[in-house]
């Protein structure tokens, strides 16, 4: 697709997918490419701007990773976030050395400078917030460059080239804990590096649907639906491209939410008008499962027997040429980025496993330039129902990983009935929208109560929910004391099997979200 581009180089910070982000909010197109890319790839990339993200490593190590300096005579302007600041210094004749006092979490900075970066947004003398999270320190910039702000521990904190357009951050503009970091990165790439800001889901969705027809040629494709945003979005967008020749298939695996596969089927045969081959193998995955308690097996057999009906649906298709799949840009990432730091990490809580190569299908993946938010926006764009577009993020295995222990039929319906309740006072409440993800959890506990006049012996029900704004991090949301007490009243009152529930209140990073 013919945008400009920024370039973003990744020395291995858990963050940098969040710079991506902020480029892309400003309506520019961004890739992340590994720091071990050569010079030849990166003028071969044709960026109008580049941004060096940050990293564990120091600088001053033997082995730490570096970058061609030859970047810095492409002419292009240059963001260096954390690392990459440190890691420009280095690179142009500064000096950068282990600190004697290390700066994580929130800080004041003081502009002592205007800059080209930071016009508009700050002022000299003014002490915005910002995140930091760094040991090491800059303690002498290389020749041109001046200093744009301090803190007492990072005398450097931000500095400016302006004749070479080479700026550097030691704090971290991607992450909403410095509020006005998503401006600065906008100005960077709107303002210094000329973009335009072409990059829309409107423009998005007519390329990707000429792409889809020139891949497609009168072949057909068969398409996996879960009833999840990235599947629907795809099969949506695959049916305005090649309308009949979209071959769509649904499993259900009865580990689906109430009412779940009913809806799906209606949606997409009376709202969308897309043909959807339903195929029921709940029994099959529950007798699978049946006795199996750890939760890994539980995956491996829900991914296993998920292959094994797939495959067999999709046989009965033998002119199919494709298997489209909701890839996104993140999974891309994953499988290039830098190795040396925490930004690859292991998620086999979401997957179900990859289809086998015995089935010669050619991949479709039109969805794997985008992010999460852009796919929702592209879902709107495609006049997909707001409540579809904007459910929460439901994992392959479904209710299996959110049954502790072992799964039977009843303790399925159980939780299929609290999770109902909960889930529809979240939108009675208006507070559906507000969290990222909230689900009920089936503890394997059996308690003792009173209700009425009768003694029970039912299990304890645990309600989950989370807020995040990248995907990348997560904090428990604070319900109202009465909203929580209104939804246990009514999972008990409601759901016989169940006369306890507690709320979970902690915190974890997105691979741990779901429960275990």
């Amino acid at each position: 697709m013919a945008h400009q581009r920024i370039l973003i180089l990744d020395f291995g910070s858990q963050v940098t997918q969040l710079i991506a982000r902020r480029v892309r909010e400003a309506g520019v197109y961004s890739e992340i490419r590994p720091c071990t890319v050569s010079l030849s790839e990166i003028k071969a990339f044709g960026a109008c701007g580049m941004i060096l993200s940050g990293g564990p490593a120091s600088v001053h190590e033997n082995f730490s990773p570096r970058v061609d300096a030859g970047i810095f005579a492409l002419g292009l302007p240059v963001l260096g976030i954390c690392y990459g600041e440190q890691l420009i210094c280095s690179l142009l004749g500064g000096r950068v050395t282990p600190g004697t006092t290390r700066e994580f979490g929130r800080a004041q900075l003081e502009v002592v400078e205007d800059s080209s970066l930071t016009h508009e947004i700050w002022k000299k003398g003014q002490q915005p917030q910002v995140w930091m999270s760094h040991g090491d320190k800059v303690d002498q910039l290389p020749p041109g460059f001046t200093v744009i702000a301090r803190t007492e521990s990072a005398p450097y904190a931000a500095i400016a080239d302006e004749a070479r357009r080479i700026y550097g951050l030691q704090f971290h503009p991607e992450v909403v804990h410095t509020p006005d970091g998503a401006r600065i990165i906008a100005r960077f790439v709107r303002e210094i590096c000329g973009a335009e800001g072409d990059w829309t889901m409107g423009a998005f969705r007519s390329e990707a649907i000429a792409a889809i027809r020139a891949q497609v040629g009168n072949k057909k494709v068969i398409c996996g639906v879960s009833g999840g945003v990235d599947s629907s979005v795809v099969a949506k967008l695959l049916h305005e491209a090649i309308g009949d020749q979209l071959i769509s298939i649904f499993v259900d695996t009865g580990m689906l939410r109430l009412k779940e596969g009913e809806e799906v089927h209606r949606r997409f045969v009376e709202e969308y008008n897309i043909p959807l081959t339903y195929v029921d193998a709940s029994m099959l995955f529950l007798q699978r499962l049946s006795g199996v308690s750890d939760p890994e097996r539980k995956r491996k057999i829900i991914g296993e027997t998920f292959i094994e009906v797939f495959e067999h649906e999709a046989s009965q298709f033998p002119d199919a040429a494709f298997l489209a799949q909701g890839t996104l840009y993140p999974d891309v990432i994953e499988s290039v980025s830098f190795h040396g730091g925490p930004s690859v990490t292991i998620k086999s809580h979401h997957n179900v496993g990859g289809l086998p190569a015995r089935m010669k299908l050619a991949l479709i993946e039109p969805l794997r330039e985008l992010f999460k938010d852009e796919v929702r926006a592209l879902g709107e764009a495609l006049g997909i129902a707001h409540d579809l577009v904007h459910r929460h993020p439901f994992p392959g295995p479904g209710l299996a990983i959110r049954i502790p222990g072992d799964i039977t039929r009843e303790k399925l319906e159980l939780l299929r009935k609290a999770d109902a309740v909960y889930l529809e006072e979240l939108r009675r409440h208006g507070l559906y929208d507000k969290i990222w993800q909230a689900f009920a959890v089936l503890l394997p506990v059996r308690t003792v109560g009173v209700m009425g006049d009768a003694r029970t012996y039912e299990y304890v029900c645990a309600l989950r929910a989370v807020t995040s704004t990248d995907g990348m991090t997560a904090d428990v949301f604070h319900f109202p004391s009465d909203i929580l007490h209104a939804i246990a009243v009514r999972i008990v009152n409601e759901v016989r099997g169940i006369n306890r529930v507690v709320y979970d209140i902690t915190s974890k990073p997105p691979a741990t979200i779901e429960w275990e």
